[in-house]
């Protein structure tokens, strides 16, 4: 077995992975509320030396290596949340998050099956029943997880603290909640996340801003920049398996004759 092949295997999957994640990413480059993805990896060295100082077994134990490639260990996604830049749309119901913190929308599945997400994207408008919905249709809660429904004929205006008047009067408090831990959030769809076990809810100080729209974080010049990085790493290695691939050409056709 030439395990040179199966390192340079390991990282055309690895730069692979990173192009599908980065082509996501510019796809979304103009998608309200989206938070950017990235990839982490590991070198064999570095799982290798994880892998000996490992003292959960005992410090007098001996362990195996394992089955661990010679390559490149593709990682876990993550999620960047830095805040996207805003947008002036001077409509009442495009709404931005100022601070950490989430719209809660209720989703139904195609099952009919409803359940609490949240999102940062707040392109919200109204229903002709009156319903505070996103985009998508998914009804936008508020403080008592209840779905907000407004008066069409009325005049609406809505504070920094998420409060919606109409008529000198508070009829609703969009819901902004917050999260101890965000690694406890799992990503659906593109602007959607899902609490997990162990997902732990705070308030969130975030102030609410109507008339603007938080825009993706995607950086489009340094998208393009890493583009061009990962093609030419995945060159490289496609290379090296060429030159190991000719080597063993020679070692075979050409020294096996003599």
């Amino acid at each position: 077995m030439v395990k040179g092949l199966y390192t340079a295997y390991t990282g055309m999957l690895n730069e692979q992975h990173r192009m599908d994640v980065l082509s996501n990413n510019m796809a979304n480059v103009t998608t309200v509320g989206y938070k950017k993805e990235g990839t982490t990896s590991q070198a064999f060295d570095e799982v290798l030396t994880l892998k000996i100082k490992d003292s959960t077994v005992g410090y007098d134990l001996v362990q195996r290596e394992g089955y661990n490639s010679r390559g490149v260990k593709i990682g876990e996604n993550y999620v960047d949340w830095s805040q996207g830049s805003f947008r002036i749309t001077e409509n009442t119901y495009d709404l931005a998050l100022g601070d950490t913190g989430f719209f809660a929308v209720e989703f139904t599945n195609k099952a009919g099956e409803t359940t609490t997400m949240y999102t940062r994207q707040g392109q919200f408008t109204l229903t002709k029943e009156g319903y505070l919905v996103t985009n998508n249709g998914d009804f936008v809660l508020d403080v008592n997880n209840r779905r907000i429904q407004l008066d069409t004929l009325q005049d609406t205006t809505i504070d920094q603290q998420g409060n919606i008047w109409q008529n000198d009067r508070q009829v609703a408090t969009i819901q902004v909640t917050d999260f101890e831990d965000y690694d406890y959030l799992e990503r659906y769809g593109e602007t959607y996340f899902v609490p997990i076990d162990g997902a732990r809810q705070t308030p969130s100080g975030a102030r609410v801003y109507s008339g603007y729209l938080e825009m993706s974080n995607v950086q489009s010049v340094s998208e393009m920049v890493s583009l061009i990085s990962i093609s030419r790493q995945y060159e490289s290695n496609q290379k090296i398996i060429q030159t190991i691939d000719s080597t063993l050409d020679v070692a075979v056709n050409q020294i096996g004759q003599v």
